[in-house]
């Protein structure tokens, strides 16, 4: 297992754990639930180290992202890291680099499973449906709430929302109302795949234990399948605009006001 920053710092695990019909499951988690798992810097690297880590790995079955604790999955990008950002150029390295993370962990080869435990908001909602699959807790709640801050998802999301999922008319409502769904919502809106009760890892292994009994490089051959069909649509390209859209939102005035009015209800 690998683990935070130098090994001390506990903001990120990942662990490679070998199945027992062959191959091996590769688990990320978000290690803060004193920050409802906020992403910041140090979550970015463990992402991008975690990646580098399983891309080319052909013994990998699957990869699973979660975050610690029952309370959030991932409730988004740390606003204690990132809201000294007042201009476009300030903003732009950030949301560049996190929807490169995000178009990774979407185009792995392997398929991907959100094992959402909790509240999903923000980009932790971009995270999640960079997921091939997403396995919501009953008590969970999901949302793209970056409207609230006067801006759109920076990382990918809704492009990767879109792009992978139907009907358009519904998934619009995930976006612009800029509000929380609750875990049967998400599932009639197509976002969750699952929604369990209980524990998170049983879940877990019960919805894979079927998949398990098929060799891995079936699924990785049709994962190839949808990954072809998004290379085809730029979808790389557009994930990168999206972020610079949200970059150009980024240094309004309405941002920075809604920015300063959650600090100063949250402090």
């Amino acid at each position: 297992m690998l683990s935070g920053k130098g090994g001390i710092v506990l903001s990120f695990s990942f662990v490679i754990e070998p199945t027992i019909n062959g191959g091996s499951i590769a688990y990320f988690r978000i290690m803060r639930p004193e920050m409802r798992n906020a992403v910041n810097y140090d979550v970015m690297s463990g992402l991008e180290e975690f990646l580098d880590r399983i891309e080319d790995d052909p013994e990998i079955s699957f990869a699973v992202i979660s975050g610690e604790g029952n309370l959030a999955f991932c409730s988004g990008g740390d606003l204690s890291d990132f809201h000294g950002f007042q201009t476009a150029e300030d903003a732009w390295p950030m949301l560049s680099r996190g929807a490169k993370i995000l178009y990774r962990i979407a185009t792995l080869p392997m398929p991907t499973i959100a094992l959402i435990n909790g509240a999903a908001v923000g980009g932790g909602c971009e995270l999640a449906t960079a997921c091939d699959y997403r396995l919501v807790a009953s008590h969970a709640k999901a949302g793209f709430i970056q409207g609230t801050l006067a801006i759109t998802s920076g990382w990918g999301g809704a492009t990767l929302l879109f792009e992978k999922n139907s009907p358009h008319d519904q998934l619009l409502q995930l976006t612009s109302r800029a509000s929380v769904h609750s875990a049967d919502k998400l599932k009639e809106l197509g976002w969750a795949t699952e929604v369990y009760n209980g524990d998170a890892d049983a879940a877990l292994d019960q919805f894979l234990a079927p998949m398990l009994k098929v060799h891995r490089n079936v699924h990785r051959a049709y994962k190839s399948i949808a990954t072809r069909k998004w290379q085809a649509n730029n979808l790389r390209e557009a994930m990168q605009e999206e972020a610079r859209v949200c970059s150009v939102l980024w240094e309004s005035d309405a941002h920075h006001e809604a920015v300063q009015r959650f600090l100063t209800k949250n402090k």
